[in-house]
């Protein structure tokens, strides 16, 4: 495996079955430092039901390349991307709600420090093949990227993300990673805009936005499309590939480790969200290091809003 510098590997086969647990030690200061806590041997087992590649699409009811995964929400406990009466659907439903479970046992063990203030967000589970589906430039996650949404603005949340490659076939899951954060801003902050007056306000009002956008996702949404769309900074920026098997886990903050996947298939996902100010170490968030290059106006403009 190549990156090893941003890897952390960790040698667990299971959780641990309590925060205090010999072997439960704390992952927190390394994601937070924009590593990727990488466990090899963690592996979560996919329902044998969908054991074939060749027909898995079909059998959750025709996932395409608009409709590329099926997602669970915790909170409503609402199955998205796939039809009620699809083939497998209560085996699929079933697969998001153990895999949340999993992912949230295993942050709330190697991360207890966020316990209080941690938010689960939404499971995702993706079959299709990452290599060669056609998207716009800004939908194309095999640029590099951090993670930034144009209708969900994030305020002082965080985006920390647990990952499992469970590809029945043993295919691995290709990932490149890109220069610290600290590089990419000062690097594309120049060529970012400040907001117009009373944009953010009229995003909210016009519900293109969910809720107000701060400055920080004014600036962060800009950084992600900005990202994606220089080619020249896609092929030249310092970057390293990094091949996660069939069988392993990992865990990592997206919108502050600069990644692109470049292929495989049939990954798991659960989404956290955490307020940046409940971090063990608040001034590595993306909010404190944007914050550093506001301008003036920026911060007037913010005082106004508030």
């Amino acid at each position: 495996m190549k990156g090893t510098d941003m890897i952390i590997t960790q040698p667990h086969s299971q959780i641990p079955t309590h925060t205090t647990a010999p072997d439960a030690v704390e992952i927190t200061p390394d994601i937070e430092a924009g590593k990727i806590c990488y466990f090899p041997h963690l592996t979560f087992t996919l329902d044998p039901i969908f054991s074939n590649p060749a027909s898995v699409a079909s059998s959750l009811g025709g996932l395409s390349a608009k409709r590329k995964s099926i997602s669970y929400n915790p909170q409503t406990q609402h199955v998205k991307g796939i039809a009620s009466d699809a083939p497998h659907y209560a085996a699929a439903e079933k697969i998001l709600q153990d895999y949340a479970l999993f992912a949230k046992t295993l942050i709330t063990t190697l991360c207890p420090f966020y316990n209080t203030h941690l938010r689960v967000g939404r499971t995702s589970f993706r079959p299709l093949e990452v290599q060669g589906r056609p998207s716009s430039y800004r939908k194309d996650d095999t640029r590099l990227h951090v993670d930034a949404f144009p209708s969900m603005p994030m305020g002082e949340d965080r985006i920390l993300r647990v990952f499992s490659n469970v590809h029945p076939q043993g295919q691995e899951r290709i990932w490149r990673i890109g220069e610290p954060f600290k590089e990419v801003v000062s690097q594309f902050f120049p060529r970012l805009r400040s907001p117009w007056w009373k944009e953010r306000q009229l995003l909210k009002m016009l519900h293109i936005t969910k809720k107000e956008r701060t400055l920080y996702d004014h600036y962060m949404l800009q950084l992600h499309d900005q990202m994606k769309y220089d080619l020249t900074y896609q092929k030249c920026a310092q970057q390293q590939t990094i091949a996660f098997p069939a069988g392993s886990t990992w865990v990592v903050y997206s919108d502050v480790v600069s990644h692109a996947a470049m292929s495989g298939a049939y990954l798991l996902e659960q989404t956290f969200y955490l307020p940046f100010t409940k971090m063990r170490t608040p001034d590595l968030a993306p909010q404190r290091i944007l914050e550093q290059h506001f301008s003036l106006q920026d911060r007037q403009n913010m005082a106004i809003s508030t």
